[in-house]
């Protein structure tokens, strides 16, 4: 990758890198930091990534960035681990992109992950996969155990109003 081909991926990738970054951290100095050492990493690595790669090593340097820091804050904080959230009594908005910010939040890291790469960035199956490390047949699962979850707790808040 040369210099032009670097730039072009910093045009190209960092606004979507930073809103899965804002939607995985909610901390938007966490989300820019991360972006910012991604984008450091990928000039590092500039000649052993492929141009055409680019967006898949960068969109995998933050999931794993994300992925250290949740499993640093478990560690700092000792979180108890749960399969499936038990969803809490929520506080009555009427903002539905707040309430599915919300529900997005309670989710379990990796369901949280692939529903953001797929219905937000618009990732396929497979790079998802690639960016995860999973197989297909488990971001699947994933993602419907994911939207079957937000529906619930959609559907509760909405017998609330």
């Amino acid at each position: 990758m040369n210099v032009k081909e670097y730039n072009e991926s910093v045009d190209s990738h960092a606004d979507g890198l930073y809103r899965f970054a804002l939607k995985s951290l909610n901390d938007e100095v966490e989300a820019e930091d991360l972006v910012q050492d991604a984008f450091a990493k990928l000039w590092m690595k500039r000649d052993q990534v492929d141009a055409n790669k680019a967006k898949s090593y960068l969109f995998t340097t933050v999931y794993h960035a994300i992925i250290d820091r949740s499993r640093k804050q478990k560690r700092i904080q000792q979180f108890e681990q749960s399969v499936i959230p038990e969803f809490t009594s929520p506080s009555i908005h009427f903002d539905l992109k707040h309430q599915l910010d919300e529900a997005l939040n309670l989710l379990p890291e990796y369901q949280r992950t692939v529903v953001l790469l797929r219905d937000y960035e618009g990732y396929t199956y497979q790079e998802i996969g690639e960016i995860t490390g999973l197989s297909t047949e488990q971001v699947k699962v994933y993602i419907f155990r994911a939207r079957k979850a937000l529906r619930t707790y959609l559907v509760s808040l909405e017998q609330l109003l």
